[in-house]
């Protein structure tokens, strides 16, 4: 279940079931996201363009922004060539918009990053959870 937070200029979108558990976010801006508050996000920690930058870091996609007087509900698709990387002990990072068809038939539109699951122990496949760490995967 998605969960939004705003801070009048542009709104987080946050995908709990995509998230990667990178930690990239609130290592980046623990102001902004702190896993130990609840909320987890306070978007009052920081300015605008920092929040923007540090969630253009998320690697699976989980969180996303879009800004409020735009009017749109979705993140802009990315324009770029679709890149595939394996990363060490980890997920398979896709750079680029992917349409993903479930083992159940359903598509999902992606964009930007998608981390899929490369050791075979996500609770949320064909995404990574962050499981491979709690397993001790080794590519």
């Amino acid at each position: 279940m998605e969960k939004k937070y705003t801070n009048g200029d542009i709104t987080v979108v946050w995908k709990p079931d995509v998230c990667a558990h990178s930690t990239l976010c609130w290592k980046g801006l623990h102001e902004v996201f702190n896993p130990k508050n609840r909320p987890w996000v306070d978007m009052k920690g920081a300015g605008t363009d920092a929040i923007i930058a540090q969630v253009d870091k998320c690697p699976s996609g989980a969180l996303t922004w879009y800004r409020n007087d735009a009017g749109a509900q979705e993140p802009e698709s990315t324009e770029v060539e679709t890149i595939v990387e394996a990363t060490p002990n980890g997920p398979l990072m896709i750079y680029g918009n992917i349409r993903v068809k479930d083992s159940a038939g359903n598509d999902t539109v992606r964009h930007k990053v998608t981390a899929l699951c490369r050791c075979g122990s996500s609770g949320n496949k064909p995404y990574c959870d962050g499981t491979h760490k709690k397993i001790g995967f080794q590519d």
